[in-house]
């Protein structure tokens, strides 16, 4: 099953790692850390709460001015 991952910059270092598709967040102190810690929450996610996911989101980016 492929799904997606989200890699954002944290705050305090590292990073924050998100699959849309089941909503699973984790962290880790690099991209690779992140990823992997993401790949074994969604299986264990997955593995409580199986599902069928059709189709990937639609990732894109917007602006909104500063102070909004």
């Amino acid at each position: 099953m492929e799904l997606t991952a989200v890699l954002t910059p944290a705050e305090e270092g590292g990073y924050v790692a998100f699959n849309p598709e089941t909503g699973t967040t984790t962290e880790g102190e690099t991209m690779e850390e992140a990823l992997a810690n993401l790949k074994e929450a969604t299986t264990l996610y997955l593995e409580e709460f199986p599902q069928t996911i059709q189709g990937y989101p639609l990732v894109t980016l917007f602006r909104v001015s500063a102070g909004a």
